[in-house]
């Protein structure tokens, strides 16, 4: 008999909660990994660098296992519920182990997997892993989800005193020992090789001590790169969040940031298709196809915006400065609908988490929770004198500025400032009457 464990948005050996008790179990431990058709069948980039990070990684993972514990990582293509109707009538199996994820897809999925097992009289152990506090474990007082930032990350590091972060022991002496399993090549999943850069997983020191001064400044290194990594889980959060409460405490909100909209997302799943609060559903907005094209390729006519796009075109990054701005001019100068943003970011994004991403686009469009009141409006110039004032990072990407080829601007700032104003006002005032 196995003890499975399913690798998913955790890829590490070591402070792996799951694993930690997989591994105490007394069956031998069989990692699986699988390449979800659910969720690969939906990328429109046959070349998408997030495969190409998992891909890597796994079989980092794999080569690991095989050299140090003669054990081995069984990796399958299909949708999960596919792959274990079929991993029960090869392998027996006493339980399986993994770790929690919040997103509402990964929910059915379990509850499926978990449905099946049953009927097999296997059991399906879940564990908080990616979260320092998930769900309903920091609250108010009243026992409610907290829908502001300032209080929740209050209680939350108040509640961070009474924690370990010591990684957990790991038994690595429980590996099942079996022959190496093959590994799909990027082309079997349907895949290619991207071209597209990927960060490493080492914790820059020096950039997260000076975060707070640097963090904003588009063209300076100052932000960790770490999304990716916390995303897939080739870091351990609990690392990242004891470095952060020594180095920096700046670097720590923003990780308490992260948790917040996960928790959200936990809480309020609707915000995936709509905005936190109601009344900003009926906002009209003009989604006009043809301006969402230039906003997507960098053609918008406004340096700071142009440059955050292609940037993100050709990296699969965006600084979180430019971020705001881009989404925020997307939503309010062409009043194009968060969610379409939100979608490209989706495409894009090395560090595409569906909590952030969601909550990073209802924030800019004043719809989300604690967010930024929908009468402020970002100005992309005074956004770039005072944080590209020397246009470093916007002549790195937009190098035509100052020529003919370069675009006028698609829309005239106060014109389209006003006009937000006025259609979101007007809508908030019609769910009233």
């Amino acid at each position: 008999m196995y003890t499975l464990f399913w690798f998913r948005r955790d890829f590490r050996l070591e402070d792996n909660t799951a694993l930690h008790y997989a591994l105490q179990e007394q069956h031998p431990v069989l990692p699986i990994f699988i390449f979800d058709r659910h969720i690969l069948d939906k990328l429109e980039d046959r070349h998408d660098a997030r495969v190409n990070f998992i891909h890597q990684r796994i079989a980092q993972l794999k080569q690991t296992l095989e050299t140090q514990y003669q054990s081995s990582i069984r990796v399958e293509i299909g949708t999960p519920l596919e792959v274990f109707k079929k991993l029960v009538t090869e392998i027996p199996i006493a339980s399986v182990f993994t770790n929690r994820d919040y997103e509402p897809y990964a929910l059915e999925r379990d509850k499926a997997v978990d449905d099946f097992l049953k009927t097999q009289n296997i059991g399906f152990y879940t564990f908080k892993d990616h979260v320092i506090f998930e769900k309903k474990e920091i609250t108010t007082d009243a026992g409610e989800p907290y829908k502001v930032f300032t209080p929740y990350s209050r209680k939350w590091k108040e509640s961070l005193k009474q924690l370990s972060l010591q990684p957990l022991p790991m038994k690595h002496t429980q590996w099942a020992k079996v022959n190496p399993f093959p590994m799909p090549s990027l082309e079997e999943i349907g895949f290619s090789a991207s071209q597209i850069t990927l960060p490493p997983s080492d914790l820059p020191l020096s950039i997260v001590k000076k975060y707070h001064t640097h963090r904003d400044f588009p063209a300076l290194r100052g932000t960790t790169r770490l999304g990716i990594h916390l995303r897939f889980g080739t870091v351990s959060i609990r690392q990242m969040v004891a470095q952060a409460r020594l180095l920096n405490e700046i670097w720590l909100n923003e990780l308490i940031w992260r948790e917040f909209y996960i928790m959200i997302l936990a809480n309020f799943p609707q915000v995936v298709n709509e905005a936190f609060k109601p009344a900003y559903n009926h906002i009209p907005w003009r989604n006009d196809a043809t301006e969402f094209q230039k906003w997507c390729e960098g053609h918008t006519g406004y340096p700071i915006v142009d440059a955050g796009m292609r940037e993100l075109n050709a990296t699969g990054f965006m600084h979180n400065r430019v971020r705001m701005i881009v989404a925020s001019f997307l939503t309010k100068h062409l009043l194009i609908d968060w969610r379409w943003g939100e979608a490209y970011f989706a495409q894009k994004l090395l560090d595409f988490e569906l909590a952030s991403n969601n909550g990073g686009w209802q924030w800019a469009a004043g719809t989300g929770t604690d967010a930024q009141p929908y009468f402020r409006v970002f100005n992309p110039q005074s956004q770039t004198e005072k944080f590209d004032k020397q246009l470093e990072y916007i002549k790195k990407w937009v190098p035509e500025l100052g020529t003919s080829r370069y675009p006028k601007p698609m829309v005239d700032h106060k014109m389209a400032r006003e006009r937000a104003i006025k259609t979101y006002k007007e809508a908030l005032e019609n769910t009233k009457a």
